[in-house]
């Protein structure tokens, strides 16, 4: 009896050395991953390397302005803001910067991106959790296809079978300790046969829930880990506690829901282990049991389950953004409003580099849409996606690269830099008449602010005179703001036909010990200087 005893004991304190063992493995992980996300961090910081995913895949090349304005792709925005590490928040942060908020909303996001700026140590550890969710679309796909396949009930007599089966296992196997008459082990040979061949029966169907949910116990862990860390900690702003609220369900918080997931998955997983899954089926139906609780789960939560996976999307995704508010405290937050009024001061390019970049002040009012001019390489392209990728971050609630910005936020519409598109048999030409004419469509919803980079570049002069004057026309007409950039002298003269609605701005360029200068200052007027001629006769060419 005694060594019973002690067996017992030890059992117990090697059950809680494991456990002991296995926090401290996992704190240890935690550790490792915010040394890395600090070392990432002080790469990016030094101008090392982006060391972020850059969502080239959530590129969309129909899109107003994802492929001009760079939103994806090697240096891109995205890569940039990027500091998401589960699927679901690398596709809200995607859609994020695809999309304008309304108002209210943009108000909320600046809210709780103020907020979160300032938690650099809880967004840090969030972070570490997410990362070492490893979880990926696959897994992440495969949990909600798992949660929105209808599974039917166990029948009434199957219940009533996974209890009495198992109970007379134990009952006649209790007799036979007790009386140590043989017989009864034939009975309880009989039952384990029974059990297994019963349990057979279900097997098709324990394979069909857990399909694809390779290691998916620990990600919904992992993804419990992540919601325990929302749900414990304290918010102030309207949003964040708008969306800690959506975490409570029963009663109960959907940590706890999820980490008994998790345990489901983990226990149906014994299946796939040929002697634990004879031994513990034989005895007491194990996975009938577990099959029975997984899909009760399913029918109580399932409805709640995209929703939580939601919010972690949400919360990757504003912390991205907060990120970038705390890495650039010189960046501000736009005032809105509803009065087409746009205007910004010291604006620059937040991914150019802060000791070379040069801000400029613009106002689109009383002029609406301004005429840029500039020999190559002044600096006009840079300023239209200046404007372009702040105007975006403006929509998403995020700070902005100027020192003061008063917005009305509105789509944003881009003809800049269009591909070939071989597979579908276009030229340029062909994809840029196409992106002209999905703006004037989008610009008959309503007002846009619209970015025009030397249109008709595949036309002969005058035809591309006339169709840039004509575009122009046609934009105001519909009460666009924005800019549009040109070499063409005679494109700045509509100014005289429409002073009310266009204004002339330019980028000099100036030839100073015989070598070009550009201060990529912006100017009242039209360009007047001209570097392509002295370029060509600087390097021989003419």
């Amino acid at each position: 009896m005694s060594l019973l005893f002690l067996a017992a004991i030890f059992f117990i304190i090697f059950v809680i050395l494991m456990r002991m063992h296995s926090k401290l493995q996992f704190q240890r992980k935690i550790t490792e991953t915010l040394l890395d996300i600090n070392k990432n961090e002080l790469s990016y910081l030094e101008k090392v390397a982006i060391p972020f995913e850059n969502g080239a895949e959530f590129n969309d090349f129909y899109h107003p302005y994802a492929y001009d304005l760079d939103i994806f792709g090697t240096h891109s925005l995205f890569q940039n803001l990027n500091r998401t590490a589960t699927y679901i928040g690398k596709k809200t942060l995607a859609k994020q910067c695809l999309t304008l908020l309304a108002n209210d909303e943009i108000l909320r996001n600046q809210e709780a991106i103020k907020e979160l700026a300032n938690k650099l140590d809880w967004r840090q550890e969030f972070l570490a959790l997410a990362k070492i969710s490893q979880d990926d679309a696959t897994s992440y796909s495969s949990l909600l296809k798992w949660s929105k396949f209808e599974s039917a009930p166990l029948t009434k007599t199957t219940i009533w079978i996974s209890f009495l089966a198992p109970s007379l296992f134990i009952g006649i196997s209790l007799a036979y300790l007790i009386t140590s008459n043989a017989i009864f082990l034939n009975y309880i040979s009989l039952l384990f046969v029974f059990n297994l061949g019963f349990l057979g029966k279900f097997l098709k169907r324990i394979q069909i829930e857990i399909a694809n949910a390779s290691n998916i116990d620990k990600i919904i862990a992992q993804y419990g880990l992540l919601l325990q860390k929302i749900e414990e900690e304290t918010f102030q702003s309207n949003k964040l506690i708008d969306l800690q609220k959506q975490l409570t369900f029963k009663k109960e918080n959907a940590s706890i829901h999820l980490k008994k997931l998790a345990n489901l998955f983990s226990n149906m997983d014994s299946i796939g282990n040929f002697v634990t899954a004879i031994l513990f089926n034989g005895t007491f139906l194990f996975n009938i049991h577990v099959l029975k609780n997984l899909i009760l789960w399913k029918k109580e939560h399932a409805d709640a389950l995209e929703d939580w996976l939601d919010v972690i999307g949400e919360f990757e995704m504003l912390n991205s953004l907060a990120n970038i508010s705390y890495n650039n405290p010189n960046f501000v937050f736009p005032n809105l409003n509803t009065n087409n009024e746009i205007s910004f001061s010291d604006l620059s390019h937040p991914l150019l580099n802060s000791k070379n970049r040069v801000g400029n002040a613009i106002r689109f009012q009383p002029q609406s849409f301004l005429i840029l001019t500039g020999s190559n390489m002044s600096g006009k392209s840079t300023f239209l996606r200046s404007l372009g990728i702040n105007m975006v971050l403006t929509g998403m609630g995020a700070p902005v690269c100027a020192t003061k910005a008063d917005v009305h936020p509105l789509p944003v519409l881009v003809s800049m830099r269009l591909s070939d598109s071989l597979s579908d048999s276009e030229s340029y030409f062909f994809a840029e008449i196409k992106r002209l004419k999905q703006i004037m469509d989008e610009l008959e919803k309503g007002a846009a602010f619209v970015l025009l980079d030397e249109i008709l570049r595949g036309t002969n002069s005058d035809d591309k005179r006339n169709g840039t004057i004509e575009v122009i026309k046609k934009v105001i007409g519909k009460k666009a703001i924005g800019a549009i950039a040109t070499h063409d002298i005679e494109v700045c003269l509509t100014t005289n036909e429409y002073p009310d609605q266009l204004a002339n701005k330019c980028f000099e360029v100036e030839i100073v010990n015989n070598d070009l200068f550009f201060d990529y200052t912006l100017r009242n007027g039209i360009c007047k200087n001209k570097s392509a001629t002295f370029l060509m006769k600087k390097m021989g060419i003419i």
